[in-house]
């Protein structure tokens, strides 16, 4: 497995990560907890040294999933997880976090939380997982400054976070890496943050690289979710919007016939192929699909190619919003 660098922090991490969430929360019920830990120690022993969870997943599981099934590799792999949820009030429904919290005094609560859930003694990276309005971006570095002066935790992150919010907490803090969605099917980045991160010499972690699966070529307008995969109520998602949206799955499917690869591995391929300092985080809950995933690495793209995709690409119009619109406006974007 290759290895990159997260922009000029010296986090080196394996080229492509593994995104957690799935396994315990959001993509339908949660999976059985031994074949994740199984599937956790199969992508470390295929190279994968780079899991992301947060606590919200689950709440709480997804953290002690991945403390479970890493211990026995402890200075092998990085670990980054998030804070800046809270839970519902108790007339609430049970499990929804709905509410943004990144005060200081939160922050060094949730924290000891996941350095117990995660077994480990410091946090190698630490997202806020979405900007506060209520609080000022400089307290929130402020305090995770405090928490990497203490030995809790290594590197700061932010995540969705727009251009000038990463600039002002830069300044308090270095960030690392900025977490945000990104894919051939949502390019908006590549406008404002894309450039903002490589001046300051941030790295760049898109989750949903393989639009939340519908890359892949699995998933089609016949296609039905689970009532508990949070796909089922996001626009892009509906029937109609999946028989539209097609066309940028064809068009994978034709460059991966020329490459020898999958749809998915020319996805992932392409965002590799962007910057150096790029590291996708595709989830799965299957082998065949991480072994798949990791075959991406392996995938060459020419500068020809780029150009080609990513003219194709500009000529399909995606329909439907990426998140139902209460989560849109949380996006931090």
């Amino acid at each position: 497995m290759q290895t990159r660098t997260l922009g000029m922090s010296g986090l080196k991490v394996s080229a492509l990560g593994l995104g957690c969430m799935g396994m315990s929360w959001s993509y339908g019920p949660p999976k059985d907890k031994a074949e994740m830990i199984s599937l956790l120690r199969a992508a470390v022993e295929r190279g994968v040294t780079f899991f992301d969870t947060a606590e919200v997943y689950g709440p709480y599981c997804n953290e002690e999933l991945l403390g479970e099934a890493l211990a026995p590799f402890r200075g092998q792999v990085v670990i980054a997880t998030k804070f800046g949820w809270a839970p519902a009030t108790e007339s609430e429904a049970q499990g929804r976090w709905n509410a943004l919290n990144s005060r200081p005094e939160h922050i060094k609560q949730v924290v000891e939380g996941s350095l117990k859930r995660l077994r480990v003694e410091v946090i190698d990276l630490y997202y806020q997982h979405r900007v506060d309005p209520n609080v000022p971006i400089e307290e929130v570095a402020g305090t995770v400054r405090e928490l990497i002066e203490a030995g809790k935790v290594k590197h700061f992150g932010l995540s969705e976070a727009g251009a000038g919010t990463i600039r002002r907490a830069h300044a308090v803090q270095p960030v690392t890496a900025l977490q945000s969605e990104y894919s051939l099917w949502y390019r908006e980045p590549e406008q404002e943050i894309l450039p903002t991160l490589e001046e300051l010499g941030i790295g760049f972690v898109p989750f949903s690289p393989l639009g939340k699966g519908f890359l892949t070529g699995a998933i089609n307008e016949n296609t039905q979710f689970d009532s508990t995969d949070f796909r089922s109520t996001v626009p892009r998602f509906t029937e109609e919007n999946r028989k539209a949206n097609q066309a940028l799955v064809d068009l994978l499917g034709e460059i991966a016939q020329q490459k020898n690869a999958t749809p998915a591995q020319i996805a992932l391929a392409w965002l590799l192929a962007k910057k150096p300092w790029i590291v996708p985080i595709p989830g799965t809950t299957k082998l065949a699909r991480l072994e798949e995933n990791l075959g991406a690495v392996g995938v060459r793209l020419t500068a020809d190619d780029l150009d080609q995709i990513e003219k194709a690409a500009s000529n399909i119009a995606i329909q439907g919003a990426r998140y139902p619109a209460e989560m849109e406006k949380k996006s931090g974007l």
